[in-house]
């Protein structure tokens, strides 16, 4: 996968083109830039016994990996078959990480949260 170039410089700037990807709970993958996902591991690591099945999902599935010279990076075949991942990939910004979908999984998703709307909770909260 081709990592834009907005965030191409950015990355190689703050985190030297490491980053580290894993799945998600939500059926997607998580990519963070290395120094962020060593203080993400450590809290993982840092949960409960009850929480093992969470440590085992992000930790045992984590794989590190560097941006090429052509700005690329290569996702292991089987985080690409766990996420379902079959052609065309949408890669969003999240802050301090990202999330990597499906192009089709991702655009019915969005749809879904569409029609959900803004959840009570938020109520008070405004763009």
């Amino acid at each position: 996968m081709t990592i834009p170039t907005r965030y191409r410089d950015a990355l190689m700037e703050s985190a030297h083109g490491a980053l580290t990807i894993t799945r998600n709970f939500d059926g997607g993958l998580l990519i963070y830039p290395r120094p962020v996902w060593e203080e993400k591991r450590e809290a993982i690591m840092q949960l409960p016994m009850s929480a093992r099945h969470v440590q085992r999902l992000l930790l045992g599935n984590a794989q590190d990996v560097e941006i090429d010279g052509a700005g690329r990076v290569l996702i292991a075949p089987e985080l690409r078959t766990a996420a379902e991942m079959v052609k065309e990939v949408v890669l969003v910004g999240m802050g301090r990480h990202f999330d990597l979908w499906d192009a089709q999984m991702f655009a019915q998703m969005q749809a879904a949260d569409m029609a959900k709307g803004l959840p009570e909770s938020l109520d008070d909260f405004s763009l």
